[in-house]
Protein backbone atom coordinates (compact mmCIF):
# COMPACT_ATOMS: atom_id res chain seq x y z
CA UNK A 1 0.00 0.00 0.00
CA UNK A 2 0.72 3.53 -0.95
CA UNK A 3 1.56 6.26 1.84
CA UNK A 4 -0.64 6.76 4.57
CA UNK A 5 -3.26 9.43 4.99
CA UNK A 6 -5.35 10.23 7.84
CA UNK A 7 -9.20 11.42 7.47
CA UNK A 8 -11.76 12.97 9.53
CA UNK A 9 -14.79 15.10 9.63
CA UNK A 10 -17.26 16.71 11.65
CA UNK A 11 -20.71 16.42 11.30
CA UNK A 12 -20.78 18.84 7.81
CA UNK A 13 -18.07 16.67 6.43
CA UNK A 14 -19.14 13.19 7.14
CA UNK A 15 -20.89 13.11 3.24
CA UNK A 16 -17.67 14.44 1.65
CA UNK A 17 -15.59 12.20 3.65
CA UNK A 18 -16.58 8.91 2.54
CA UNK A 19 -15.98 10.38 -0.97
CA UNK A 20 -12.36 11.59 0.17
CA UNK A 21 -11.36 8.05 1.51
CA UNK A 22 -12.46 6.33 -1.59
CA UNK A 23 -10.50 8.67 -3.72
CA UNK A 24 -7.23 8.45 -1.87
CA UNK A 25 -7.41 4.52 -1.88
CA UNK A 26 -8.15 4.63 -5.83
CA UNK A 27 -5.04 6.78 -5.93
CA UNK A 28 -3.13 4.20 -4.07
CA UNK A 29 -2.76 5.78 -0.59
CA UNK A 30 -3.57 3.89 2.52
CA UNK A 31 -6.12 6.02 3.68
CA UNK A 32 -7.27 5.78 7.29
CA UNK A 33 -10.74 7.16 8.52
CA UNK A 34 -10.26 8.43 12.01
CA UNK A 35 -13.97 9.49 12.04
CA UNK A 36 -16.92 10.01 12.89
CA UNK A 37 -17.83 6.48 11.49
CA UNK A 38 -21.56 7.63 11.71
CA UNK A 39 -22.89 10.64 11.62
CA UNK A 40 -24.21 12.82 14.58
CA UNK A 41 -24.87 16.52 14.53
CA UNK A 42 -23.03 16.87 17.92
CA UNK A 43 -19.13 15.90 16.60
CA UNK A 44 -17.24 18.51 16.46
CA UNK A 45 -14.48 19.49 13.93
CA UNK A 46 -11.32 20.24 17.22
CA UNK A 47 -11.88 16.65 18.20
CA UNK A 48 -11.47 15.33 14.65
CA UNK A 49 -8.60 17.57 13.52
CA UNK A 50 -6.50 16.88 17.18
CA UNK A 51 -6.54 13.16 16.09
CA UNK A 52 -5.86 13.63 12.72
CA UNK A 53 -2.96 16.14 13.54
CA UNK A 54 -1.37 14.13 16.30
CA UNK A 55 -0.47 11.72 13.55
CA UNK A 56 0.80 14.03 10.98
CA UNK A 57 3.22 15.76 13.93
CA UNK A 58 4.36 12.67 14.55
CA UNK A 59 5.62 11.88 11.26
CA UNK A 60 3.04 8.88 10.79
CA UNK A 61 1.73 10.68 7.05
CA UNK A 62 -0.65 13.52 5.92
CA UNK A 63 -3.63 14.09 6.22
CA UNK A 64 -7.41 15.59 5.20
CA UNK A 65 -9.65 16.83 7.19
CA UNK A 66 -13.14 17.78 6.32
CA UNK A 67 -15.72 20.38 8.13
CA UNK A 68 -18.41 22.93 6.69
CA UNK A 69 -16.03 25.61 5.78
CA UNK A 70 -12.62 24.17 6.71
CA UNK A 71 -11.61 26.92 8.25
CA UNK A 72 -12.32 25.33 11.87
CA UNK A 73 -10.57 22.26 11.11
CA UNK A 74 -7.67 24.59 9.39
CA UNK A 75 -7.28 26.81 12.74
CA UNK A 76 -7.39 23.45 15.07
CA UNK A 77 -4.79 21.51 13.25
CA UNK A 78 -2.80 24.41 13.21
CA UNK A 79 -2.22 24.98 16.74
CA UNK A 80 -0.07 21.39 16.57
CA UNK A 81 3.14 21.48 16.49
CA UNK A 82 4.50 20.26 12.71
CA UNK A 83 1.32 20.86 11.07
CA UNK A 84 0.90 22.98 8.66
CA UNK A 85 -2.42 22.88 7.36
CA UNK A 86 -4.44 24.85 4.84
CA UNK A 87 -8.17 25.01 3.46
CA UNK A 88 -8.40 24.53 -0.25
CA UNK A 89 -11.02 25.33 -2.50
CA UNK A 90 -10.23 24.38 -5.85
CA UNK A 91 -6.73 23.34 -7.81
CA UNK A 92 -4.96 26.85 -7.93
CA UNK A 93 -5.52 27.15 -4.10
CA UNK A 94 -4.19 22.94 -3.74
CA UNK A 95 -0.79 23.95 -6.13
CA UNK A 96 0.26 26.95 -3.88
CA UNK A 97 -0.38 24.93 -0.83
CA UNK A 98 1.93 22.11 -2.02
CA UNK A 99 4.29 24.05 -4.14
CA UNK A 100 4.14 27.30 -1.91
CA UNK A 101 3.52 26.22 1.58
CA UNK A 102 4.39 22.98 1.97
CA UNK A 103 1.14 21.67 3.17
CA UNK A 104 0.67 18.15 5.31
CA UNK A 105 -2.39 18.46 6.26
CA UNK A 106 -5.30 19.71 3.60
CA UNK A 107 -8.56 21.24 4.52
CA UNK A 108 -11.79 21.09 2.50
CA UNK A 109 -14.90 22.78 3.09
CA UNK A 110 -17.97 20.36 2.46
CA UNK A 111 -20.46 23.66 1.57
CA UNK A 112 -17.90 25.03 -0.81
CA UNK A 113 -16.18 21.93 -2.47
CA UNK A 114 -18.47 19.04 -4.20
CA UNK A 115 -16.61 15.63 -4.79
CA UNK A 116 -15.81 16.11 -8.14
CA UNK A 117 -13.98 19.50 -6.75
CA UNK A 118 -12.27 17.50 -3.98
CA UNK A 119 -10.88 14.66 -6.02
CA UNK A 120 -8.91 17.44 -8.32
CA UNK A 121 -7.56 19.41 -5.24
CA UNK A 122 -6.51 15.98 -3.32
CA UNK A 123 -4.69 14.56 -6.66
CA UNK A 124 -2.33 17.93 -7.11
CA UNK A 125 -2.05 18.08 -3.42
CA UNK A 126 -1.08 14.65 -3.42
CA UNK A 127 1.13 14.93 -6.74
CA UNK A 128 3.22 17.72 -5.84
CA UNK A 129 3.98 16.80 -2.32
CA UNK A 130 7.68 17.94 -1.53
CA UNK A 131 8.04 20.12 -4.47
CA UNK A 132 8.40 23.62 -2.85
CA UNK A 133 10.46 25.84 -4.67
CA UNK A 134 13.61 27.08 -3.20
CA UNK A 135 12.00 31.04 -2.01
CA UNK A 136 9.34 29.35 -0.22
CA UNK A 137 11.66 26.74 1.52
CA UNK A 138 13.12 29.63 2.77
CA UNK A 139 9.63 31.17 4.14
CA UNK A 140 9.02 28.07 5.45
CA UNK A 141 11.98 27.37 7.82
CA UNK A 142 11.28 31.20 9.18
CA UNK A 143 7.82 29.56 9.98
CA UNK A 144 9.66 26.87 11.66
CA UNK A 145 11.46 28.94 13.89
CA UNK A 146 8.91 31.22 14.78
CA UNK A 147 7.46 27.83 15.63
CA UNK A 148 10.14 26.84 17.92
CA UNK A 149 10.80 29.78 19.44
CA UNK A 150 6.84 30.08 20.67
CA UNK A 151 7.17 26.37 22.16
CA UNK A 152 10.14 27.02 23.88
CA UNK A 153 8.49 30.44 25.54
CA UNK A 154 6.11 28.87 26.63
CA UNK A 155 8.10 26.09 28.15
CA UNK A 156 9.92 28.67 30.09
CA UNK A 157 6.74 29.87 31.63
CA UNK A 158 5.24 26.05 32.74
Amino acid sequence: MGKKIYVASDHAGFGLKKHVVAYLKKMGFEAIDLGPHAYDKDDDYPDYAIAVSKKVAGGRGRGVLICGSGQGMDRTANKVPGVYASVCWDKESAIVASMHGDVNVLCLGARFVDAASARNILRIWAMHEGEVEARHRRRIRKIIKIEKENMARVKMHK
